[in-house]
């Protein structure tokens, strides 16, 4: 039985002839891949959820903190603490209870990345969303995106300005066509530094939403582009973008940053003063809580305290993967949580 056009919550969308009730369904049996819940992953996660994406993977390392509620707006005040890729599953569930999501509480590291994205079992992702807050993770992203020919849609927020781009489209370029690596560590302006305008996150995240749908409808097209804007000029460019002949990676097939041999380093977070210490396999929380007392208690994905007379706080995950806030300083991190959770 055909469903009544009120109940049908994709009318609106199939109504448009870019879609249709054909390009619907090509959304409704889609797998994408956001990775990265902050301010862009929450947007683009929203949209195409409500847009119908039949399968969405949600990937993020951190939690919710009041600082990320002018712009993460799948959040509010009662999820701080919370990790952003359960609170973003738990509001999508909300949204739109149709589609299936799955939550990942991880760093994607090169170990990791092919498991935790979904790769190498049925129903891998077909794009890719970019919402980190690293160059390195991008450029681990856009490994994966040619390894197995999927589209990786970027973005990336700033001050008052924006920059959105799909890489991997048929015979398009992929991230080091353009960008042949990392930029050196301190050189660019982050969060923390430069500020970030609430609506030019919104507005990035809302174009790497469209940018996905497109991907997914027409899969045949390839007319790839860098945009950036300036929400408070009002200025918007947009350039053409070719695929290098003796690209590294989308030529070459050197997938230098999925196969790296390095163990991740400790890391300090984009926008806090605080530092990542790398996953060192799975930690017993219960026990753990139990064993630092105070204000620790363990939580099913989680333990988080302060430490020190509140010098630091320490958030322990269930693979191993700890944050210790109140330090810009990985040697520092590296001692304090040697000194409470182990070396």
């Amino acid at each position: 039985m055909t469903e009544p056009r009120e109940h049908n919550r994709y009318l609106r969308q199939e109504t448009l002839p870019q879609i249709g009730p054909e390009g619907q369904g090509l959304l409704g049996a889609a797998h994408v891949a956001v990775v990265g819940c902050g301010a862009l992953g929450c947007v683009s996660a929203d949209l195409l959820a409500r847009a119908g994406v039949g399968r969405l993977t949600l990937i993020d390392r951190d939690v919710v903190e009041t600082v990320n509620l002018h712009r993460q707006t799948l959040f509010d005040q009662s999820q701080v603490g919370t990790p952003k890729a359960v609170a973003a599953h738990d509001r999508l569930v909300a949204v739109n209870p149709e589609i299936d999501l799955a939550a990942r509480i991880a760093d994607v590291v090169p170990a990791n990345a092919e498991e935790i994205v979904g790769f190498g079992r049925p129903g891998a992702p077909a794009v890719l969303v970019d919402g980190t807050d690293n160059f390195e993770t991008r450029f681990l992203l856009n490994d994966l995106s040619v390894k197995h020919g999927v589209a990786l849609v970027y973005g990336g927020g700033i001050g008052t300005s924006g920059a959105v781009a799909v890489f991997g489209l048929p015979e398009g370029p992929c991230v080091r066509c353009v960008f042949d690596g990392p930029p050196a560590p301190g050189s660019q302006p982050t969060c923390e530094s430069a500020g970030v305008l609430g609506p030019v996150t919104a507005a990035v995240g809302a174009r790497q939403a469209a940018l996905a749908i497109r991907a997914i409808v027409e899969p045949a097209w390839d007319d790839a582009a860098l945009e950036r804007f300036d929400l408070w000029a009002g200025v918007h460019t947009r350039v053409a973008l070719e695929r290098d002949p003796d690209c590294a990676c989308c030529v070459r097939e050197r997938f230098e940053f999925l196969d790296s041999p390095e163990a991740p380093a400790e890391a300090t977070l984009c926008g806090r003063d605080a530092v990542q210490i790398p996953a060192s396999g799975p930690v017993d929380l219960e026990a753990l809580a139990a064993r630092l007392g105070g204000s620790f208690a363990a939580g099913p994905f989680m333990l988080r305290g302060a430490i020190e007379d509140g010098r630091y706080e320490l958030t322990v995950f269930g693979d191993g993967r700890a944050i210790v806030r109140g330090t810009r300083d990985p040697a520092e991190a590296r001692t304090v949580h040697a000194r409470y959770v182990g070396s």
